[in-house]
């Protein structure tokens, strides 16, 4: 009876740790989602070096376009 104590929540953990989680589908829809919008802002989405878990905080939108303070000489 020993035996089947320790067993089973042996058993258990192993099984929980092989189970497939569906985080990994919330992190690619959310990436995705932010990818368009930075697009349509003209940026480019770019990693911040974090790895949190949240796409939000992992990555920033870099503007590569649109006003300056310059003149163009005319």
């Amino acid at each position: 009876m020993r035996v089947l104590t320790f067993i089973a929540p042996v058993v258990l953990l192993a099984a929980t740790a092989c189970a497939p989680t569906t985080g990994g589908d919330r992190y690619t829809s959310e990436l995705e989602r932010l990818t368009a919008d930075c697009t349509a802002r003209g940026g480019i989405l770019s990693p911040t070096g974090q790895q949190t878990g949240r796409p939000q905080t992992d990555n920033v939108c870099r503007i590569t376009g649109g006003a300056s303070r310059l003149t163009s000489g005319g």
